[in-house]
């Protein structure tokens, strides 16, 4: 059984800025960051009647992977559908994809095909359904808990957003301010898929933009270059997909957020294997 423990919090410097971070990337190598969080629930529960986990979305998804690591763990079939599978990719397996077919991911280069048999169960893209509340809700009571030892009276949460899940359920749970930015569509994009779990605006995160509009997976200098300064800087490596932007947004936005700024580490980084060689592809001084 995979045991999932509280994460560390520690105080880092940051150009010139004080930062604290949750290190939800610590939680457990096979379920790190939000993805041990969203899918706390499904870890503990015995499934009867279910022989085959089903889900969908892109071939580096850091839920992929961890929802192999469970299927395998519970002796489950996992079926994985993706529409879009480069055929280099294919050919040579890499990062959270590679990881997932060692752990049997059957895949299907398609649109994810409905009804399910009785038999499967269907986890929704990234994680985003209702029972992610229950692994959120921890992590909601141990920054209550960090607060309380150290005798904080208040303490703004930043995290960035796919679906927005973990950031929406956080709100919901906590008495803090809640930021985000939205890292796979753009802030419409992310108001829906919050609305699509709670209809009530008041569990909503606060939504931070950049002037400059990014597309998800794309690689830019900008990302690696903040990426890069923040591994030296802090000696913390962070996500290539979701942390840049986040980070961005947090140097653009500091003002508008509290003296005390909590950054929780979403884990993702076995997932920078294969977004380092994107980068060193593009861009010849990477290399």
């Amino acid at each position: 059984m995979i045991e999932i423990n509280s994460s560390p919090i520690q105080k880092i410097k940051f150009l010139d800025n004080s930062f604290f971070i949750k290190r939800d990337d610590l939680l457990n190598k096979e379920f790190s960051g939000n993805k041990a969080r969203k899918f706390h629930y499904l870890l503990l529960h015995d499934f009867k009647g279910i022989d085959t986990i089903v889900s969908h979305g892109g071939i580096q998804s850091n839920a992929m992977y961890s929802l192999s690591v469970l299927a395998k763990m519970k002796n489950l079939k996992f079926v994985y559908y993706s529409d879009h599978v480069p055929t280099y990719l294919i050919e040579n397996p890499i990062g959270n994809f590679k990881n997932a077919l060692k752990n049997g991911m059957i895949l299907k280069i398609e649109s994810l095909k409905k009804p399910l048999k009785k038999s499967s169960l269907f986890i929704p893209q990234g994680g985003a359904f209702e029972l992610a509340e229950v692994g959120i809700k921890i992590l909601a009571n141990e920054i209550k808990s960090y607060m309380i030892e150290n005798d904080m009276k208040t303490l703004d949460i930043f995290l960035p957003s796919g679906t927005g899940t973990t950031a929406l359920y956080l709100q919901k749970n906590i008495d803090q301010k809640v930021y985000t930015c939205a890292c796979v569509g753009d802030e419409e994009y992310l108001k829906k898929q919050f609305s699509n779990l709670i209809k009530e605006t008041s569990f909503h995160p606060t939504i931070l933009t950049l002037d400059k509009k990014y597309h998800f997976a794309k690689p830019y200098r900008e990302f690696y270059d903040i990426w890069l300064k923040l591994k030296l800087s802090t000696n913390i490596e962070f996500d290539l997909l979701y942390d840049p932007l986040g980070w961005l947004n947090i140097l653009k936005n500091r003002h508008k957020m509290g003296k005390n700024l909590l950054y929780i580490h979403q884990g993702g980084v076995l997932a920078n294997e294969s977004m380092i060689l994107r980068y060193k592809r593009k861009f010849d001084e990477y290399n």
